[in-house]
């Protein structure tokens, strides 16, 4: 498993091209960087489209005097979109704007590159970092850019001096073909290109936001706790191919970005509002409805107020709303969380277990990885698996699955996303070996399947084992992927690739299992309160073939429930399996009695109720318990 530190710190060059000894030897040469890797050609702006009018590449230089990166800093308000439909991606560079600590690792030692005074020290190049599938990249370009007319013609700022966003586009060409393939795409993808974070895809619509207010107070909570852990939130209004760039009536433009500039609790008189700020990148055209910048709300605030939350009335493309038009009027939202893995910082902070490996395809069952989702029952197993342990009693954890970005397809007329998604079971408290039947197992979580580079879902789960299984929508479908599963506590998550024990040289001598049996107790009902307090704290232990294993401590309860289960691969079928009932005391635990599982030879499926014993006496208490044994070793 990779780790978020290594993830973060390791830098590669990309064409292997180092910034430093290019931009030396360019001086030393006393010429101008000409990028052989992204030539000043069509082949670098377009596969079949090409833009309109004739392009000439010039240099910042021949655009006006005294180019700059930034011009009066960097600013959110900075951006014109220009000629390609890449609104996403100037909607993230706007975002990655408004966090100079994440635009600062993405345009590093930018003093250092910046234009010098005197054309003598200007070796026309620049470099940027982006984090793409688990690695940060280090892209070299020339300053060369499309214009037509002397007008930059893709991405651009509003002074004409600042070039910071142009360049940092052309980087991101580079890394896919050209500009051509920019065309669509989502904000969230560029955003993860840009910090590493993990976004998370909330369909307004489909989770009824609108109309439902308490899942609405739910996501207003969550998206504030994003927004003040430094994470990043867009949204968008659904647009068919006919309807991009439409203005509606209450202001808002279908098909374009916006991004979340702050989010508050608002109090106006007795009633309190939850309030959003959003940002049109574009400005000018803006939200007209309740809490517009003119509209009479404002109005009921007074001035110290108005300015204490940052209300500006200017035609800068920012406004406020309340939440409830926000969850009527958007249909999807982008929330992307910037995960802190840093030990000791005073925010929360994650555990990340990170792995990369593909869907690949076998004639043999056992080998192929490449199943298809659970709709696919015969072979949906047939993919990669992967077990991880969480050791709180309720854990929230975080579960990103990512495709390698398919734009680099696009000049070969392919590009779409697989659809992807993936399932979490809760397996035996002891399992080793991969699953072969769902049967026995119980699916606690289902991220949607989307046909999106990533994948995201948020869970709470109990203490316990897991299996995580990462599938494409059919079966037969090859790709790449980067799984991450975030946790309070390391998780220990690792693959799966052993399908039964193996056999070893010693085996024959040892003995070889024989049998596999599953076991889940549901719980024990009627336990004898021995001192006469208000409850026990019951627990189990489980003997087979001198292994144990120990169910967590259920407090207060003469009636627990466990629905635990354990796997044994045996040797001797013939000596039985011992299920002990415990009480958890402080001083000396005391044992409450056990059932005993005879013999399990051949192919069993038996539902049970069994007597509790002790001493060769009935004990007080029922336990409830399905067992299952197959001659079969690759059967559950």
């Amino acid at each position: 498993m990779s780790t978020a530190r290594e993830m973060s710190q390791s830098i590669t060059l990309y064409k292997n091209q180092d910034y430093s000894e290019l931009k030396a030897a360019c001086l030393n040469d006393d010429k101008l960087f000409e990028d052989p890797e992204f030539p000043a050609e069509d082949s670098s702006l377009f596969f079949k489209k090409s833009p309109p009018g004739a392009v000439k590449w010039l240099r910042p230089r021949e655009i006006c005097d005294e180019p700059r990166l930034f011009v009066d800093g960097i600013s959110s308000h900075d951006l014109n979109q220009g000629a390609v439909g890449n609104c996403w991606f100037v909607a993230a560079c706007s975002c990655l704007a408004l966090k100079p600590d994440l635009w600062d690792k993405v345009i590093p030692d930018w003093k250092e590159q910046d234009w010098d005074i005197s054309p003598d020290k200007d070796a026309g190049i620049f470099h940027f970092r982006f984090w793409i599938f688990g690695e940060w990249l280090d892209v070299v370009v020339d300053d060369r850019l499309p214009t037509v007319n002397g007008e930059l013609i893709y991405c651009h700022s509003k002074s004409k001096r600042e070039f910071w966003s142009a360049l940092l586009e052309k980087a991101y060409a580079k890394l896919f073909l050209c500009y051509e393939c920019l065309d669509g795409g989502l904000t969230g993808d560029a955003l993860v290109d840009f910090t590493g974070c993990v976004t998370e895809y909330v369909d307004l619509v489909e989770g009824n936001y609108a109309s439902d207010e308490s899942t609405r107070s739910r996501l207003f909570e969550t998206l504030s706790i994003v927004f003040d852990r430094n994470g990043i939130i867009t949204c968008s209004v659904k647009a068919s191919p006919t309807e991009m760039e439409h203005k509606m009536e209450c202001g808002l433009v279908k098909g374009h970005a916006y991004a979340v500039t702050s989010i508050k609790k608002m109090r106006v008189g007795q009633n309190k509002n939850f309030m959003i700020r959003m940002q049109n990148p574009w400005g000018m055209v803006e939200w007209n409805g309740p809490w517009s910048d003119r509209s009479e709300e404002w109005k009921k605030l007074m001035f110290m107020e108005r300015e204490s939350i940052g209300l500006i009335v200017d035609d800068d493309g920012e406004f406020w709303m309340t939440f409830e038009d926000w969850c009527h009027y958007f249909t999807n939202a982008e929330v992307c969380h910037l995960i802190n893995t840093s030990p000791g910082s005073q925010e929360k902070t994650w555990k990340q277990a990170v792995t990369f490996r593909s869907w690949t395809q076998h004639d043999d069952p056992l080998l192929n990885r490449c199943g298809g989702s659970p709709n696919y029952q015969q072979s949906f197993l047939q993919n990669p698996q992967y077990m991880f342990d969480l050791l709180k009693d309720d854990e929230e954890v975080l579960v990103s699955l990512q495709q390698r970005d398919m734009r680099l397809l696009k000049p070969v007329g392919e590009g779409e996303n697989l659809t992807i998604g993936f399932v979490i079971l809760e397996v035996e408290l002891n399992r080793k070996y991969r699953l072969h039947d769902i049967k026995t197992q119980k699916i606690v979580a289902k991220s949607v399947y989307m046909n999106a580079r990533t994948v995201f879902l948020r869970k709470v789960l109990p203490r316990g084992r897991y299996i995580i299984i990462p599938t494409t929508l059919t079966p037969g479908v090859l790709g790449d992927f980067m799984l991450r599963i975030f946790s309070d506590v390391d998780c220990a998550c690792r693959v799966l690739m052993d399908d039964k024990p193996q056999v070893k040289c010693w085996s024959g001598f040892l003995g070889y299992p024989q049998v596999v049996t599953h076991i889940h107790i549901e719980g024990v009902e009627g336990l004898e309160n021995h001192d006469n307090s208000q409850g026990i704290d019951p627990y189990l232990i489980i003997h087979c073939e001198g292994r144990t294993i120990q169910s967590r401590v259920i407090k207060d309860t003469m009636d627990p429930v466990f629905n635990i289960s354990a796997i044994f691969y045996r040797k001797k079928p013939s000596k039985p399996i011992v299920i002990e009932v415990w009480n958890s005391n402080d001083i000396q635990d005391e044992f409450m009695g056990q059932v005993v599982l005879s013999k399990t030879n051949g192919e069993v499926d038996d539902q049970m109720k069994l007597q509790l014993s002790k001493k060769d006496q009935k004990a007080t208490g029922i336990v409830s318990l399905r067992v299952i044994t197959s001659t079969q070793l690759t059967s559950m």
